[in-house]
């Protein structure tokens, strides 16, 4: 349920709401201003039911996977503009202001002042939210620059400032939040959660593994990402801080096919196709933990390890668009944090009811006995 103000009315209507209010009114301001004004709040209550579980002995922290999923913002794509465009709105909106607060001063009727405030107010939230666009245009354009695109044409969106146009998984391009969720593989619990505004997910694998280690105070023996991820100074960062104890498993991309005259070779013609070299062997330049992570990804036992990461990651991906993750019901990086917080602890919580009952008093045999005494 992403709307606070439908929560709102079944709790005035629906006796399941109804029963766990108790008889007590709940103003949807409060509900929305919960959602999306809580991150440290969500971070620390995720950090508790991770080490509630792990202390409980319901989960294992040794096999990890992590995936990103691209979910819309809430911002229509016509909200992006260039920056000669949001230089003009921010003149227009900045005039509107005045406007506005002009005809305050000429009308201070005590009938009109909260339709004037409102208009006020709107008119100033227009003009922050422009004023944010612009801001955020020199990282954007940096990053135009690096993908070799120009600059100029970067564009920012006037709805949402932190929103960026991304390919999504049916191939469109739509302003959207990366979600990035760690799960363990064993028990599909949520360990792990970020948000970031960039589409892709290389540069992700590191920072996840890190929040992790601080969250729940262990170290991963094995953590499953997908193509996307191993970049090499992602797989050295996750070795450097494991002190190697955190096996990355990820499918070593395919070499590229060279031809005699690419390698310099005497025999046989210029375009004839060389055989492609073995990808699982070490190539000059690889660090250590590069050439350990190639060597391991031939093996045949981790390849079947390995397919536990689309059952595990894909799986959790699939059952928040089901319950809804699909459009986002808040603007910018700090609620978005929040609001996927909040959705990893709501699947946590229906994962409990499953693996350990007992932590939420709905085991009646000797464990849940002794984790209550616990």
């Amino acid at each position: 349920m992403g709307s606070g103000r439908e929560v709102a009315r079944l709790t005035r209507e629906h006796d399941a709401y109804r029963w766990i209010c108790g008889g007590v009114s709940v103003n949807y301001h409060a509900l929305n201003d919960f959602r999306s004004g809580n991150e440290a709040l969500m971070d620390e209550v995720l950090t508790a039911n991770v080490a509630a579980l792990a202390a409980a002995g319901a989960i294992s922290l040794e096999r990890v996977a992590q995936d990103g999923m691209r979910v819309r913002a809430d911002a229509g794509a016509a909200s992006f503009r260039r920056a000669a465009a949001l230089e003009q709105h921010l003149a227009e909106a900045g005039e509107l202001v005045r406007e506005v607060k002009q005809r305050a001063k000429d009308d201070p009727g005590a009938s009109s002042r909260r339709s004037q405030a409102a208009r006020q107010r709107a008119a100033e939230e227009r003009e922050e939210r422009i004023r944010a666009a612009l801001e955020q245009l020199p990282q954007m354009q940096a990053a135009k620059r690096r993908n070799g695109d120009k600059p100029e044409h970067a564009r920012a969106s006037t709805t949402d400032a932190d929103a960026r146009v991304m390919k999504m998984g049916d191939g469109g391009f739509r302003p959207a939040f990366n979600v990035q969720l760690a799960t363990t593989c064993e028990d599909q619990v949520i360990v792990g959660v970020a948000v970031t505004n960039v589409g892709s997910d290389m540069g992700q694998m590191a920072p996840m593994v890190e929040q992790l280690i601080e969250r729940s105070g262990s170290t991963p023996a094995q953590w499953l990402v997908d193509g996307g991820f191993p970049a090499h100074e992602q797989i050295d960062a996750v070795h450097e801080h494991t002190q190697g104890k955190t096996e990355v498993l990820a499918p070593v991309p395919e070499p590229r096919a060279k031809t005699c005259k690419d390698a310099g070779k005497d025999a046989g013609k210029d375009g004839d196709e060389m055989p492609p070299p073995d990808k699982h062997q070490p190539k000059d330049g690889d660090s250590v933990a590069v050439a350990q992570w190639r060597a391991r990804m031939a093996g045949q036992d981790i390849k079947e390890i390995y397919k536990q990461r689309a059952a595990t990651a894909e799986c959790v991906n699939a059952l928040a668009r089901n319950r809804g993750l699909q459009r986002l019901p808040v603007r910018g990086l700090v609620k978005v944090r929040a609001v996927a917080m909040l959705y990893a602890l709501a699947h946590n919580l229906m994962r409990m009811a499953k693996i350990a009952p007992q932590l939420i008093g709905r085991g009646t045999g000797a464990s849940a006995m002794a984790a209550a005494a616990t």
